[in-house]
């Protein structure tokens, strides 16, 4: 029996990317271009890299349904994202880019099969481990992302912003600490 399997994967993805678009909205336009060391992608590259990166693993999973790496040009996709990472574009057309994207890859993951989130997927030559199940290599999309959410939550707090879900924690501790004081 699988305790986790497409329908929640999907669902806890979508979770994450609305989280991520509750930052994206937060963050001013104008502090899209901040970029918090010499060498860090700015906070709109770091949405659009969060926004494109799905491309990969769709492509490996879905598209290519790839159980192995023999041949497969990794980075001539990475040099692709790093592009779309550069262009230009507005405050909403990254968040249009993040629901889109997102939901595109969520409906991908909400359609798996337990059978193919199962398939072992063989890696070069070399790496280890040398196999990773589909739904382990799934599951790291929303990891990748949980990732980078985390430097965008440390982009705000340099900015001057209290991230929505440390909001959302000191709410809930507030009203306990008065529904305590008031029994």
């Amino acid at each position: 029996m699988n305790y986790y399997g497409a329908k929640e994967l999907a669902a806890s993805y979508r979770t994450v990317r609305k989280n991520t678009i509750t930052i994206a909205d937060e963050i001013p336009e104008e502090k899209y271009g901040f970029r918090p060391s010499p060498e860090s992608r700015t906070a709109g590259q770091t949405l659009v890299h969060i926004a494109v990166s799905s491309r990969l693993p769709a492509l490996i999973h879905f598209e290519q349904h790839r159980i192995n790496f023999d041949g497969f040009d990794f980075f001539s996709i990475i040099r692709q994202i790093i592009a779309e990472e550069s262009v230009l574009r507005t405050k909403q057309e990254i968040i249009d880019l993040l629901r889109s994207g997102g939901e595109k890859f969520a409906s991908l993951l909400e359609s798996a099969s337990e059978e193919f989130l199962a398939e072992a997927v063989a890696y070069p030559a070399g790496m280890e481990p040398p196999t990773k199940t589909r739904f382990e290599m799934l599951l790291s999309v929303k990891e990748h992302e949980m990732h980078h959410r985390g430097q965008l939550m440390t982009i705000e707090r340099m900015l001057g912003i209290v991230p929505h879900l440390t909001r959302q924690m000191q709410a809930r501790a507030a009203e306990l600490a008065a529904a305590k004081a008031n029994s």
